[in-house]
């Protein structure tokens, strides 16, 4: 059937009322469409993409932003500038500090050396006992040097009292007061009460002491003037043992052993060197 020949729908058909398709539907929509566009309108975008709506909302979040950072500021302000001024100080401090035990070291320093010129071994003893203040070491070197002094003098007591004191000081370095109490049993020797001898000993001994080879080597000397052979034997032993003792300990102990009738290990022999052919 040609296409000519097929009727049109009439307008009548098309505007019935059951035609949910008909034009009488399409006005609704034209209007809703219009009163949509007047109460949402179409975002206006810039060149970047960003709406000028969320322009405006972005400046507002900033100034509620900086409004809390200043007002964070005027409440805890006073304590960002303590925390501050706490760690300025304290470098200021520690800056000061070694720069006065610098000056309290070099102070010390000058009074030795200017003790030391003096060559009455008493008068020097008495200008050292002068030198003290705030630097530990500087004081206990003095005081090592002054009972040398009094050695030297021939006042063995007085150089007794003044290593005795010096290894009781609790604020001298550790190092100073082992070598103190050392040097005094060497003075005192059999003089000294065996009781507070061996107990000094039994300290310096220890194997975390840095006089532990000559700790054993006075033990050994009172062991065996007291009969302990094999008392002395272990301790002259023990120190051709220690990697750590000096040469000249480790050659008397050696020695001192074979007078006593005792056997010394072997010496270790060095190895070879190659001849050159």
């Amino acid at each position: 059937m040609p296409i000519s020949s097929i009727p049109a729908r009439s307008s009548a058909c098309r505007n019935r009322p059951g035609d949910r398709r008909g034009a009488a539907r399409r006005p609704g929509l034209r209007a809703w469409h219009r009163a949509g566009r007047a109460v949402y309108p179409a975002p206006d975008r810039s060149e970047n993409g960003v709406s000028q709506s969320d322009s405006f909302f972005n400046e507002v979040d900033e100034e509620v932003r900086r409004d809390r950072l200043r007002r964070g500021l005027g409440r805890y302000g006073w304590l960002i500038g303590l925390v501050i001024l706490g760690l300025v100080g304290g470098a200021a401090f520690v800056e000061w500090r070694k720069h006065a035990e610098q000056v309290a070291a070099e102070k010390a320093g000058d009074a030795l050396r200017a003790a030391s010129l003096e060559s009455d071994p008493a008068k020097r003893a008495e200008a050292l006992a002068t030198v003290a203040g705030d630097e530990p070491r500087a004081a206990a070197v003095a005081r090592l040097a002054e009972a040398g002094s009094q050695m030297e003098a021939g006042d063995t007591g007085a150089a007794a009292a003044t290593l005795a004191s010096l290894a009781e000081q609790g604020d001298t370095p550790e190092l100073y007061r082992s070598l103190a109490a050392l040097l005094r049993v060497m003075l005192l020797g059999d003089a000294m009460d065996p009781a507070e001898r061996n107990a000094t000993l039994e300290t310096l001994s220890d194997g975390e002491s840095p006089f532990q080879a000559l700790a054993l080597e006075q033990r050994a000397l009172g062991r065996l003037a007291a009969g302990d052979r094999e008392g002395a034997f272990a301790d002259l032993g023990t120190i051709l043992k220690l990697p750590q003792a000096p040469e000249q300990v480790s050659t008397r102990a050696r020695q001192l052993l074979q007078a006593a009738g005792g056997e010394a290990p072997a010496v270790p022999a060095l190895p070879a060197t190659p001849s050159e052919g």
